[in-house]
């Protein structure tokens, strides 16, 4: 099992030659066969565990070789603590943030701030679902579905080219059939966040060990495990209805999306 199996990750590769030379040398000794996946999640424990400023510490990356060229997506530990630790204080009352963020903690996880470089992040999580809007950069042909030493898997991979068009796509029909509001912001986030990396890069959407999860409710379905999963298919059937108008349609697409995805949140609580 992987050491935080509820976590799902979008990630961007981009090319070596869009790094610092510095970072260049570094990331061309890292191979793509490496267990940097495992890695990453192990570290993240020991850090809940033992807290340690993310800037302190000797960060990684995950690789990608494809017709023989690295891809290279830093974990940019830091600056996703950084963002996460903003996230959480702006959830809550400023009031009540100690009662669950001790200030030394705070300090801790704050400490070297201002001796990083604070680019955007190449990777965005989520616990224990995957966003709607995540699924939209993709299409069923690139997914790929099986099972290894740690388990079920689902990674779906395309091109930056392809995910900017297609997010361009979803921004634009929900946006003409709901105008402005939160979900089309978040679709233009991502977009947003899409534009930042060059433009030879790859995303990759990794279910991580939601796979697991998501096999074990389809099958207690009765369903053929992973194989029976359509979250792309959904998607894309959901934004098609919109774009043509069909509330029905889209609705039927979305409404089969959320429900899987329901199932395998549910697991959180019985934990």
């Amino acid at each position: 099992m992987r050491p935080t199996p509820y976590v799902a990750s979008l990630r961007i590769f981009e090319p070596l030659s869009a790094f610092e030379p510095a970072d260049r040398l570094r990331w061309a000794q890292l191979d793509s066969s490496s267990k940097s996946r495992s890695d990453e999640q192990r570290r993240a424990l020991t850090r809940v565990i033992s807290p340690q400023s993310p800037a302190l510490a000797l960060d990684g990356a995950h690789v990608l070789e494809v017709d023989g060229e690295k891809y290279i997506s830093p974990w940019s530990t830091a600056t996703r603590c950084w963002a996460a630790l903003e996230d959480f204080k702006n959830s809550l009352p400023t009031p009540v943030i100690s009662f669950f963020l001790p200030a030394p903690l705070e300090e801790i996880i704050e400490s070297g701030a201002e001796y990083v470089d604070t680019k955007v992040p190449h990777i965005l999580t989520q616990t224990w679902i995957i966003p709607p809007r995540w699924f939209s950069l993709f299409i069923p042909e690139e997914r790929v579905r099986g099972r290894d030493d740690q388990g079920a898997f689902t990674i779906m991979r395309t091109t930056i080219a392809n995910a900017k068009s297609r997010c361009e796509n979803t921004h634009s029909a929900v946006r003409t059939a709901f105008g402005a509001g939160p979900v089309e912001e978040e679709i233009e986030d991502l977009g947003d966040w899409l534009s930042m990396f060059h433009p030879q890069s790859y995303v990759e959407l990794d279910y991580g060990g939601l796979a697991g999860y998501l096999e074990k409710s389809l099958t207690q379905l009765g369903e053929d495990g992973l194989e029976a999963d359509t979250s792309i298919e959904d998607v894309l059937g959901s934004i098609a209805g919109l774009a043509a108008g069909d509330g029905a349609m889209a609705g039927r697409g979305y409404e089969r999306l959320v429900t899987r995805w329901r199932r395998v949140a549910a697991f959180e609580q019985a934990m």
